[in-house]
């Protein structure tokens, strides 16, 4: 069987590359101004709406913070929305909009769902369409959809500030930052998508679930909801968190391969512009265009690699023949837990889209993945979803690397580690470090536990590497904030629902205070002019320094995990 990539496969993956580049500019420059508080087009709607925000809640735009400020509010702001949230899903029973009658969570499921959709996780423990009210999916998860994102933005453009600012302590504003996220581009962005979604057959009602007769005589119940508002901010959110417990690959979430296509567009479109933001806010494109190189060369070869892998199938299914006819059983490759609707190609680019940019929705069956398919998105995640990442924290997060590696490179070369005209020392390096090696800590640690215990053991439904890769997927999903699912696991159980959500808010808030300490210290330095020992930081020789050492820092993390997951399985496979 040819494991090349079709003809067909190749025009889709680079119509999809050719889109986002579309954008690529237009949307990051519309950021740039948004958070330059600059005026744009859609300043005449909005900027009534922000003043009138600011006045009731008594905020002044223009007074800065120092980075403990900007922190102190930020966890503040986030553990309001958790017990808010947590609130809303324990008494769900109690509110209204709740027409199928639903009780509300038990108290680790409610605090696991209320911690991962704070923290942009939006891992599910449940199924959505059989266990949430309309109320609690719109203003408890749709709201933090919004939210989350908008944090994330936040983040970065205070560190942003933090390497353009000289000789201050102030990083911006957090309540500005946070409403003009949400107003300016979350909002608007969304509904556009919304309605395409809408037109494309995404249902949006508040209708009562239907109960219809089948041909068989049997009753079926029709799940019914708000589901295209909710399906574009958990796409453009990065957030993930699907209406249905099947997510995309639901036909009223994703009915048909055009609105595939607008959604896994979506998925990337923020975090691809955020480059272009960058460079504009730092006054040099090419450090934009240096990072955005990094990421495509980094996903690139591994989306293609996902896609030949599930094009070529599992050889022990296609040298099988029930007959001893020359049929083979996938003779197309790989189509177990996908859908016809969106085959092969369409189902490894989300799969490969989703996890590098911690979105965490699937349109396919992750667990059903050839061993070394099932390799990329566990890999894409181990690297610190650094590869475009979540919304605001991808650029954040691959910023930290880009510091190492200017470090490293600088003492390797015998040039004074610099970046942007900051001097890079200690204290910076270990922020960065920190903020690297926190997620895979306690992935490590949350694996360790969860097979050590007869209650993490529980939840393992399958023997063997695939059972150890479904733990391993789960943990790096969890602290790494992605939210998607190697499925085959009992998650909903007070362990895991209590260790997943510790590993959540490590890899969110762990990562984040590091990087306003770091915004907080570089916007504390002197300018330093350009000169002969500068290390250019925009040349095709650092673009690949970048690249080896986020390998070099994956391979070494997680390569005895790997081996023991998706290579062993992989190797049992073509044995046979």
């Amino acid at each position: 069987m040819a494991h090349l990539l079709t003809m067909n496969g190749l025009l889709q993956l680079v119509a999809y590359f050719l889109i986002l580049a579309i954008f690529y500019i237009p949307i990051g420059n519309y950021m740039a101004n948004v958070f330059s508080g600059k005026n744009t087009v859609l300043s005449p709607i909005f900027k009534p709406i922000e003043k009138s925000i600011y006045n009731l809640l008594s905020i002044n735009p223009e007074k800065g913070m120092n980075w403990r400020e900007y922190a102190i509010t930020l966890l503040a702001f986030s553990f309001a929305g958790f017990v808010l949230l947590y609130l809303i899903l324990l008494f769900q029973g109690l509110l209204p909009f709740n027409p199928q009658k639903f009780a509300g969570l038990s108290p680790h499921l409610a605090f696991n769902t209320a911690v991962s959709f704070i923290t942009n996780t939006n891992w599910q423990s449940y199924g959505g369409e059989s266990t949430l009210s309309y109320f609690s999916q719109m203003a408890g998860l749709c709201t933090q959809n919004f939210v989350s994102a908008a944090v994330g933005l936040s983040v970065l453009i205070a560190l942003i500030r933090g390497l353009r600012g000289v000789e201050t302590s102030d990083i911006g504003n957090f309540w500005a930052d946070v409403t003009r996220a949400n107003l300016y581009i979350l909002l608007p962005l969304s509904l556009i998508v919304a309605i395409l979604l809408g037109l494309s057959g995404v249902i949006q009602n508040f209708q009562n679930y239907l109960e219809i007769t089948t041909l068989e005589g049997a009753k079926q119940t029709i799940a019914m909801g708000p589901v295209a508002s909710q399906e574009a901010i958990k796409m453009l959110g990065t957030n993930g968190g699907g209406f249905f417990n099947v997510n995309s690959a639901h036909p009223f979430e994703n009915p048909t391969p055009i609105s595939n296509f607008i959604e896994v567009v979506s998925i990337l479109l923020i975090p691809v512009a955020l480059c272009q933001t960058y460079g504009v806010m730092v006054n040099d494109k090419k450090q934009g265009l240096a990072i955005i190189a990094a990421m495509v060369l980094i996903f690139a070869p591994l989306l293609i690699f996902c896609v030949t892998q599930e094009q070529a199938g599992n050889h022990v299914l296609t040298t099988l023949n029930i007959d001893q006819s020359v049929n083979s059983l996938q003779a197309g490759g790989n189509m177990e837990g996908k859908e016809t609707r969106f085959g092969i190609v369409n189902s490894a680019l989300w799969a490969s889209a989703t996890t590098a940019a911690s979105n965490g929705s699937v349109n396919a069956m992750h667990d059903s993945f050839t061993p070394l398919g099932g390799l990329v998105p566990m890999v894409l995640m181990m690297f610190g979803e650094v590869v475009f990442g979540g919304v605001g924290s991808g650029l954040y997060g691959m910023l930290h690397f880009v510091i190492m590696t200017v470090f490293i490179a600088g003492l390797m070369v015998g040039r004074t580690p610099e970046y942007l005209g900051k001097k890079i020392q200690s204290y910076e390096m270990k922020m960065a470090s920190l903020a690297v090696l926190v997620p895979s800590l306690f992935v490590l640690i949350g694996v360790s536990i969860a097979l050590m215990t007869k209650a993490g053991q529980a939840g393992i439904f399958n023997n063997g590497a695939q059972g150890f890769s479904e733990v391993l997927y789960a943990f790096t999903s969890a602290a790494n904030n992605n939210g998607s699912a190697f499925a085959g696991l009992g998650a909903n159980s007070p362990f895991y629902n209590t260790l997943l959500g510790v590993c959540m808010l490590a890899g969110r808030y762990w990562i984040i205070i590091p990087t306003l300490a770091l915004a907080g210290s570089l916007a504390g330095k002197k300018h330093i002019p350009i000169s002969a020992g500068t290390l250019p930081t925009h040349t095709p020789l650092f673009v690949g320094i970048l690249i080896g050492v986020i390998i070099l820092v994956g391979v070494l993390t997680y390569a005895p995990s790997l081996a023991l997951g998706p290579v062993v399985e992989h190797l049992h496979m073509i044995k046979e």
